[in-house]
């Protein structure tokens, strides 16, 4: 099972923070803090799988990440999930918000959370996989986009109407 996921910058700043299990504020705080302490000594050319002892105080799990440009995709999982399978979850994820948002870069995880939760929530759902084509990833992406332009053009035409009245 999937616990978390985390992307957060060289500098250990949180651009997306995602549970699959309870955990209180601060044991979300020490999870990130303990992964980035973890993962950002780690050299480029050693392994992309790691053990992680604890995660708040639960006994075996593993961080499997990958660094790209300024960010790190970290999956928190319990032993059961595959590290290869989710190497290739995290490339899939990545190569979406790609396609999603032309060439992705820091800024729109942050200008774009939303987006970017949904766009998770197409991949993982309470910590299982769901799917992992990209294609089936960025269309129904693209079918919400239709949706939100279609619900803010109405609300605009509403607000039109309503002085008329």
């Amino acid at each position: 099972m999937i616990r978390a996921v985390l992307v957060f910058n060289n500098h250990g700043k949180p651009r997306l923070m995602k549970f699959y299990e309870h955990y209180s504020e601060e044991e979300q705080q020490q999870i990130l803090r303990e992964t980035f302490q973890l993962v950002s000594r780690r050299d480029d050319d050693v392994c992309n799988f790691l053990e992680g002892g604890t995660l708040a105080g639960k006994q075996d799990y593993r961080l499997i990440y990958r660094h790209y440009a300024t960010l790190y995709f970290v999956f928190c999982v319990d032993s059961s999930e595959s590290e290869l399978g989710i190497l290739d979850l995290i490339q899939v994820f990545v190569e979406a918000l790609d396609k999603c948002f032309e060439n992705v870069c820091e800024l729109d995880l942050i200008f774009h959370v939303d987006k970017v939760h949904h766009i998770l929530n197409e991949l993982v759902l309470g910590g299982m996989v769901l799917e992992t084509h990209i294609n089936e990833i960025t269309t129904r992406y693209e079918e919400q986009a239709k949706l939100e332009k279609q619900e803010v053009i109405t609300q605009r035409y509403i607000r039109a109407q309503l002085p008329k009245l």
